[in-house]
């Protein structure tokens, strides 16, 4: 009885730092938007990194619901906030991108919404629990590994331009953080669909922290504000 007590008092702790540390990642790109909303233009920046993360936090709520997958209420709170932050970054994208990104933001964002409509209503309607379960826990998964490839472009830049530039410091360890919170919440609820993605993220973490400190300590750190991170 105390080992489930503690167990579970151990997991709602993990999760808890899981959402605060998130938190830290969602709010990362406000400098990059103020910027878009100062000089009025979306410059280069890409629509592609907002939609991706848009995405990721809407499957992920629905798999952390609890008609979908009871106790992991910590999921679906923390990707709740990501899809509201995400939702305002696309909204202040359309405002002041070109016609033509504009018109491609506008349809990404339908297309976005109606593939999550379109699985809460599969899922609700045609899967039993246990199914339903199972087919959202891999779409969550195959999401969380896809934005992985955002860290795996910055390792390779970062080797590349033997630069830090692209990689802050503080966001970094936000992004291992966090992984690492939500894969021992995962473990610790005894569920693969969680801590298989995060476990990657957490190792993807420590290889940029690694990079941080042997090329700042080499060649001496930069800084730039990114314009989307990645998050579970």
């Amino acid at each position: 009885m105390l080992s489930t007590v503690l167990s579970s008092g151990c997991s709602d702790a993990a999760g808890l730092a899981g959402n605060l540390f998130a938190f830290v990642l969602f709010v990362s790109p406000i400098p990059t938007f103020r910027r878009i909303i100062r000089n009025q233009s979306t410059e280069q920046f890409s629509e592609l990194p907002c939609i991706y993360a848009l995405l990721n936090c809407l499957i992920c709520l629905w798999y952390g619901m609890p008609f979908v997958t009871p106790g992991v209420i910590l999921v679906a709170t923390v990707n709740s906030i990501g899809a509201a932050f995400q939702l305002i970054y696309a909204i202040i994208f359309i405002i002041y991108a070109d016609k033509s990104k504009k018109l491609r933001m506008s349809a990404l964002l339908i297309a976005v919404f109606a593939f999550f409509g379109m699985v809460v209503f599969v899922s609700l309607r045609f899967l039993e629990t246990h199914l339903r379960q199972m087919v959202v826990g891999y779409l969550s998964v195959f999401s969380l590994i896809s934005m992985f490839a955002s860290p795996l472009f910055i390792i390779n830049l970062v080797i590349k331009t033997q630069s830090v530039e692209y990689m802050p410091f503080y966001l970094s360890l936000s992004t291992f953080l966090m992984s690492l919170s939500f894969s021992t919440y995962g473990v610790l609820k005894f569920d693969p669909f969680l801590y298989v993605p995060n476990g990657i993220g957490t190792i993807l973490g420590i290889v940029q922290l690694a990079l941080f400190y042997y090329y700042s300590s080499k060649y001496g750190e930069g800084s730039r504000e990114p314009l989307l991170a990645s998050y579970a």
